[in-house]
């Protein structure tokens, strides 16, 4: 997942609307064997039954370039369909919880037609920003529950030194959720730490037991009305990064897992083969055995994980390359297609556009247009995603983000 490098107040250097944006082979999703361990759930899904969880992540840097906005998930039509907002992302720095945004977060103010309830905010409130945003949100859709996800991409690097006094972080990040400004605002906090004892932006040496202990805090700390969860690497290879962290060991303490199974490829092989980035299913020619959805879920389960704690991510955009005469994937390339925000990612409302799907594999979609070539999902393919995920009783589906799907919100209807 993305964290934006950004100034206070104005238009930061927008990163890639994928929740993951990888380097190289650096996510990969294989079908390993692992000794399978019996996590003690906190709260599952009835047994023999698929959960209903929808989670959509919202950036606080959307509202800069993109000018999405908390009312944006109103009048889409996407606040009816969801159950949970991942709100992105606070960061994590000297081994503590971190406002991300202070001026995104909490301190902009919000003229009436950017507001969720046609108010504009004041001068003299106690709270503006995305934060009051949201509270108004909640108080149209009272069942709606926010999770504030702390990390990401860039602010991953954090993390190695929380993970080193467990109780001190969670006892700062418990004091910045629970502050009484917002404290109505969050029902709880999600980590995306990229990667425990792996390599992301940069390559954290803590050691295996490091997320399990920091996920144990956090439970402790927070108790069991709270919400903790967790988005974790889909590199599901022998000695791959799942295995380089006691997933199962802290699968206790989460009420569910987000396994970001997209990214597997995309133009970072600036060469290509040409590949669909969030493949649900291998398919003849894929360039690398296991970079998919269904080797992620099989090898989190042989853990010994519950279905039920674990969700389907989809990703609200594309990615692509340019330079391409195959239609048909495996072709190659000379680089990374050009993108409204960053080469080679694409959100899903301009490609559906720009670049129609010209073809399906491995159960997501791929389009040919020009010498661009383009993969994403559908409202065709989610749905079949969602069959997949029932058939595995899976606790519900995540998706990378918002802003990606049309004004309409039509991927999220496909996913309900």
């Amino acid at each position: 997942m993305h964290t934006p490098l950004h100034p206070r107040a104005r238009f930061r250097a927008l990163l890639s609307a994928s929740c993951c944006a990888a380097l190289g082979a650096a996510l990969l999703a294989g079908a390993g064997s692992a000794t399978a361990t019996e996590p003690g759930p906190v709260e599952a899904t009835a047994s023999g039954t698929a959960g209903s969880k929808v989670v959509g992540y919202f950036t606080d840097w959307g509202i800069y370039g993109r000018q999405y906005y908390v009312k944006n998930i109103e009048t889409s039509g996407s606040a009816d369909k969801l159950t949970h907002i991942n709100y992105a992302f606070g960061n994590v720095t000297d081994g503590k919880c971190a406002l991300g945004d202070s001026w995104a977060d909490t301190d902009k103010p919000f003229t009436a037609e950017e507001s969720v309830d046609g108010v504009a905010d004041t001068a003299d409130q106690p709270l503006s920003g995305n934060f009051n945003q949201l509270r108004k949100l909640k108080k149209l859709h009272p069942d709606l529950k926010i999770i504030w996800s702390f990390g990401g991409w860039s602010w991953s690097g954090g993390f190695g030194e929380a993970a080193k006094d467990p109780a001190a972080f969670a006892q700062s990040c418990y004091d910045l959720v629970e502050n009484s400004k917002w404290a109505d605002v969050f029902d709880g906090i999600d980590i995306d730490w990229e990667y425990p004892g792996a390599c992301g932006l940069t390559c954290d040496t803590s050691d295996r037991e490091a997320f399990r202990d920091v996920m144990a805090a956090l439970r402790a700390k927070f108790g069991k009305r709270q919400l903790i969860t967790a988005a974790i690497t889909a590199d599901a290879t022998p000695g791959g990064k799942i295995d380089a962290a006691d997933y199962a060991g802290a699968a206790r303490y989460v009420d569910w897992y987000n396994p970001m199974t997209y990214d597997y490829f995309g133009a970072w092989a600036a060469t290509g083969p040409t590949a669909p980035h969030s493949p649900l299913t291998s398919y003849p020619g894929i360039p690398q055995e296991g970079y998919n959805t269904a080797a992620t879920i099989a090898k989190l389960k042989s853990l010994g994980i519950p279905s039920s704690k674990l969700l389907l991510g989809i990703g609200f955009y594309g990615r692509g390359w340019t330079g391409v005469t195959q239609a048909t994937p495996g072709g190659t390339a000379t680089g990374p297609a050009a993108g409204t925000y960053e080469d080679g990612n694409e959100d899903y409302k301009v490609l559906k556009t720009t670049c129609p799907p010209t073809g399906t594999v491995g159960g997501t979609a791929y389009a040919k247009c020009g010498s661009d070539w383009w993969s994403y999902d559908t409202p065709k393919t989610i749905k079949g995603k969602m069959k997949y995920k029932d058939a595995q009783r899976l606790g519900g589906t995540f998706f990378w983000e918002l802003s990606g799907d049309t004004a309409d919100g039509e991927l999220i209807r496909a996913i309900n």
